[in-house]
């Protein structure tokens, strides 16, 4: 079994879903989200992965100026730890079930480029790029990335200098970014992040994780996370089968059962399960080095 015994972690601080109000610990404003960033590090986050929220409501924004500070935070802080910028705000649809073509509140939908003014101004380590469409949750709420803006995305992010991070939600979108990588729109080391358990897409099941896993590019990078009690798991899971960790506020807010974390701590807990397994968590050095990063500045 291809154990993988460099282990890079990427902290998930505090995405975009409705968290806010179900623990005090998920970060909202930009000093918050900053702080998160900087205690996750510490606990051994070679990775940290950025969404912004609305400081005065934690509703999630994709606002740059939220970003902008966010990142002036931690470089202030002399915080060694690669950035990760979500460029996947923007693609929400909800629609009336039983009047399709119209938009309901909580659709934010905008084009491949208009969801990456804060990556052309910021030039992060990395930014995200969701790789497809889906039926997100139940309900009638939609995230929507075609093949033309995916394309249209991946050639602007190849422009910047930035690494994408191809989010993964299903094989077929796997398959996709394969197809990106054909023609051109991405360069090597490819950098994966397999996305399991979020409804409707891939199930958090080890055999299905085989198989996204053996349809990989060669050489390519690869993370996988799932969502809540199944998060730790899903570390040993990845590690056993060669790839790299995510876990974070975004994706669970509990240590166990009715005990609520900090990101720190749920860093600190993918630490010792790697370490458990024999193998040793990456440096942020390390990290630029194995995912074709620039060197720290």
């Amino acid at each position: 079994m291809p154990v993988n015994h460099d282990v890079i972690i990427t902290c998930a601080l505090t995405g975009a879903g409705d968290t806010v109000g179900r623990s005090p610990h998920v970060p909202v404003t930009p000093e918050q989200i900053a702080a998160s960033a900087v205690e996750a590090a510490g606990a051994g986050a070679a990775v940290v992965h950025i969404h912004v929220r609305e400081p005065e409501t934690g509703a999630p924004s994709r606002d740059p100026r939220l970003y902008r500070e966010v990142v002036e935070r931690i470089r202030e802080t002399g915080t060694d730890v690669v950035i990760n910028l979500t460029a996947g705000m923007g693609g929400d649809l909800v629609i009336d079930p039983e009047a399709p073509l119209r938009q309901l509140p909580g659709t934010d939908l905008v084009s491949g480029l208009d969801r990456l003014p804060h990556v052309e101004e910021l030039l992060p380590d990395i930014c995200t790029l969701d790789c497809g469409s889906l039926n997100f949750g139940d309900g009638s709420n939609l995230y929507v990335s075609t093949p033309d803006m995916l394309r249209t995305g991946a050639k602007r992010i190849q422009e910047l200098g930035v690494r994408p991070e191809l989010e993964i939600f299903d094989t077929g979108q796997l398959w996709f970014a394969k197809q990106l990588l054909a023609e051109g729109l991405l360069d090597d080391p490819t950098v994966f992040q397999l996305c399991m358990g979020i409804p409707w897409g891939a199930p958090a099941d080890p055999g299905v994780l085989q198989a996204m896993v053996n349809m990989l590019p060669r050489g390519a990078q690869w993370a996988s996370f799932a969502l809540g009690r199944m998060q730790m798991p899903w570390v040993a899971q990845s590690i056993l089968l060669g790839g790299h960790v995510r876990v974070g506020l975004e994706d669970n807010l509990y240590l166990g059962k009715g005990v609520k974390a900090t990101n720190g701590q749920l860093v600190e807990r993918a630490v010792r399960i790697t370490e458990s397994l024999g193998s040793r968590v990456a440096t942020p050095d390390e990290a630029r080095e194995k995912l074709g990063l620039r060197p720290r500045a």
